[in-house]
């Protein structure tokens, strides 16, 4: 029985095992002197490997690892959870903690994170008994804690670097009698006991960036009430929230801010009078102290920082570069957004923002990509050095600052830090994984060329959660003091000496990445832009207000071309549709008035068509123009065709009269159009009917006859009243008020009704 406990895949007795890891620090030693440095008061340099088989059967979760950066005087406490993922119970187990070895360079970092499994020989031995935690049974299907608690000065770490630090699980089943590690899990342990004179600039870029929320959609009030598409925004800046969560936290980190003027916007909307849209009803929004609160911490955060103002609603460049820029007009809505996003910053935050940067998704940057950015004043893009490759096989990482001609910067962040906390980070397993890897990959590379100042850049999730940015927050916590790292603003990382032997070639348009490609936005949405746009541009041109439009849907336009659309394609289209929509629903406020067919019975007439202006505001520079389609009626004597000018004040109407002539009997149809000035047709033609009845001599004399019996008995009234009144006078019972004078008509109504007007309107004149 004592030589089987010496196979592989058992355990021996407590002396035995103390016998045998003596012999093999003495006769293995130069075997694993460079695989494993452990002091021998703390465990002996290595111990019998145990077997693999099965180490999967144990999910280890390792959820806290306090210090991150441990001194030397410290002690180390690692806790979790482990989960019996296997068939059947597991007995006698223990929970050991691994130390070792040294990783050199990032390379390694990167393997030993990949490693999921226990590998007899590589991986190191553990601490030592003393800190091992014995579980007798665990059963399958059950999770259970644990907590390992060693002073770090018994880790065996020697010189500074990063360490492999694992949790591993042993024990039995009734399948196999001898002792198996069951499950292994592995983090890292950044190890610089004393501080370092070679630091690395580290810039953190801290955004606060949201989807569209606002509508095109305002109230006819005063204030123009915004009318929000839903209060989705207030869960976010409420306490908890996701951008609540990262105001509050980066109020106190070394980050640089970048901020989307929109969402500035929209919170500005929702500290005021707000609605939301309800079905075809608006209700009043209430979260006005929520967006107030958030705003002004923001404001106190960034008044000594500094500030990145993307351009509003932060356009997605690469769709624009890759499907837009054909369609007339995207690369003028881009260039709008830069001009406005800088406005927006100084009017809410009362700071003055650097404009001059661009950031396409997840770095990845083409030379079409870097055109579009430059082409809206961008002298500096964001990249990720996933897109950007090295070319010349460095043994470091270069500083991030890259030439790329034309005046123009490629700041290309280093995407292994940068990607590090995309994910689920609400487990406390994977956030506490993050945060030891972004250290440890900090540490790496610091040490690459300790000697070489280098400024490196991270560019995280663009809308992290409120776990991603809790994560952050922890990681760049464990930074401070200065360690190996020192913070650098943005900027200032924009303006460091490039590596000359960086790549600054940009990659071509077919290296974009597929996936991130297929995602764009369509060619469609860009020529719904168009439309959107297209019929704004005439509306504008009618109104004697035309910022109370043209402002919000020039930002609703913006905010169709969102980067944050790119997840949500049907959510897009239905934006771009209901801002179209509304649109047309503001343009048909102001139209013809139905009309029914018209008789006239004479050789001249004049004939009225009214127009309608339900709009709250005034509308000018139009031009009504009616169209006959017969040569015997003609307008003004000129021809088949005539037109007249239009203004009308808000919520009224004015009935325009247009003098005809005839010169025989019969039918012509007649069609009325708005036009705007420059002969642009506005809103939908409008067709009726005229029918000529020319009146013959005898009919004339008779009416001639009937209107002389009017005037002579108009005179006859008149000389009685005239008598009547001087007898008055004679009578004393005069007022002194003279006769009563009829007020003019006037051509500009108030408000009408739309239907139309009765059938068969006959006009004499």
């Amino acid at each position: 029985m004592a030589e089987a406990a010496d196979f592989q895949g058992t355990r021996p007795s407590p002396a035995r095992r103390w016998l045998r890891r003596t012999a093999s620090a003495v006769l293995g030693a130069p075997l694993l002197a460079g695989l494993l440095t452990v002091p021998a008061v703390a465990a002996p340099a290595a111990e019998p490997a145990k077997a693999s088989t099965g180490s999967r059967t144990v999910d280890v979760s390792l959820n806290t690892l306090s210090p991150s950066v441990p001194s030397k005087d410290d002690t180390l406490t690692v806790s979790g959870t482990l989960t019996n993922k296997g068939k059947e119970a597991i007995s006698d187990a223990e929970v050991d903690l691994r130390v070792g070895p040294r990783l050199t360079g990032r390379g390694e970092v990167d393997d030993a994170a990949k490693r999921s499994t226990y590998v007899p020989g590589v991986d190191p031995a553990t601490v030592g008994d003393t800190y091992t935690l014995e579980i007798p049974r665990l059963a399958r299907g059950i999770s259970q804690d644990f907590t390992l608690t060693v002073p770090v000065d018994k880790l065996g770490l020697d010189d500074p670097g990063v360490y492999q630090l694992g949790v591993s699980v042993s024990g039995r089943t009734a399948r196999a009698a001898g002792e198996q590690v069951l499950g292994i899990k592995r983090t890292f342990l950044p190890w610089q006991p004393e501080a370092s004179d070679s630091r690395t600039k580290l810039t953190f870029l801290w955004p606060l960036i949201s989807s569209p929320h606002v509508t095109a959609e305002t109230r006819s009030d005063v204030q123009q009430t915004p009318v929000f598409a839903n209060d989705d925004l207030a869960k976010e800046l409420a306490p908890g929230g996701r951008l609540e969560q990262m105001v509050s936290l980066g109020s106190r980190l070394p980050v640089t801010w970048v901020i989307d003027p929109d969402l500035l916007a929209s919170v500005a909307a929702m500290a005021g009078k707000y609605e939301i849209a309800s079905g075809d009803e608006t209700v009043p929004g209430k979260n006005q102290a929520v967006a107030k609160q958030w705003l002004s911490a923001l404001e106190k955060v960034v008044e000594d920082g500094k500030v990145i103002a993307l351009p509003f609603a932060d356009p997605d460049l690469a769709s624009i570069a890759h499907r837009g820029k054909n369609v007339s007009g995207t690369l003028s809505h881009l260039q709008n957004a830069s001009t406005v996003a800088a406005t927006t910053v100084e009017t809410i935050l009362h700071v003055k923002p650097s404009t001059d940067f661009a950031w396409p998704v997840n770095g990845a940057v083409d030379s079409s990509i870097v055109d579009v950015a430059t082409s809206a004043g961008a002298h500096n893009v964001i990249a990720r050095s996933d897109s950007f490759r090295e070319t010349s096989d460095l043994p470091y990482t270069p500083t991030a600052a890259r030439p790329i001609g034309g005046g123009t910067t490629a700041v290309v962040a280093d995407a292994r830090l940068s990607t590090l906390f995309n994910g689920d980070m609400s487990r406390a397993g994977a956030s506490t994984l993050a945060v030891q890897k972004f250290l440890a990959q900090t540490l790496a590379l610091t040490e690459q060329a300790p000697d070489d100042e280098r400024s490196i850049v991270v560019a995280p999730p663009r809308m992290p959660t409120a776990a991603q940015a809790q994560t952050m927050a922890r990681a760049l916590d464990a930074l401070s003091g200065n360690r190996w790292t020192q913070p650098l603003d943005l900027v200032a990382a924009s303006e460091a000496k490039p590596d000359p032997r960086a790549t600054t070639k940009l990659p071509r348009r077919s290296a974009y990445p597929e996936k991130l490609r297929a995602r764009e936005l369509p060619t469609q949405a860009f020529q719904d832009i168009r439309t959107i746009q297209g019929s704004l541009d005439t509306f504008e041109t009618i109104l004697t207000q035309p910022d109370r439009v043209v402002t919000p849907f020039g930002n609703a336009v913006n905010r169709s071309m969102s980067t944050s659309w790119r997840d949500q394609p049907v959510e897009a289209r239905q934006y771009r549709t209901t801002v179209h929509r509304y649109l047309k629903s503001l343009t048909s406020e102001v139209q013809l008035i139905k009309k029914s067919d018209v008789t006239l019975s004479g050789r001249s007439a004049t004939i009225p068509v009214t127009v309608q202006n339900q709009l709250v505001q005034g509308v000018d520079r139009l031009v009504l123009r009616l169209t006959s389609d017969n040569i015997r009626l003609k307008f003004n004597d000129d021809g088949s065709r005539t037109e007249l000018p239009i203004s009308i004040a808000g919520g009224h109407s004015q009935s325009v009269k247009f003098d005809t002539t005839t010169s025989a009997n019969g039918r012509a149809q007649v069609t009325a159009r708005l036009f705007t000035e420059d002969g642009t047709p506005y809103g939908e033609e409008m067709t009726f009917t005229v029918k000529v009845s020319e009146v013959t001599p005898t009919v004339l004399l008779v009416i001639a006859g009937g209107l002389l019996l009017l005037v002579l008995a108009g005179i006859r009234m008149y000389t009685h009243r005239k008598r009547a009144a001087a007898g008055d006078t004679a009578n004393g019972d005069g007022d002194g008020d003279g006769p009563e004078q009829p007020s003019d008509p006037t051509p500009d109504t108030g408000p009408e009704s739309g239907d139309p007007s009765e059938t068969g309107e006959k006009v004499d004149r």
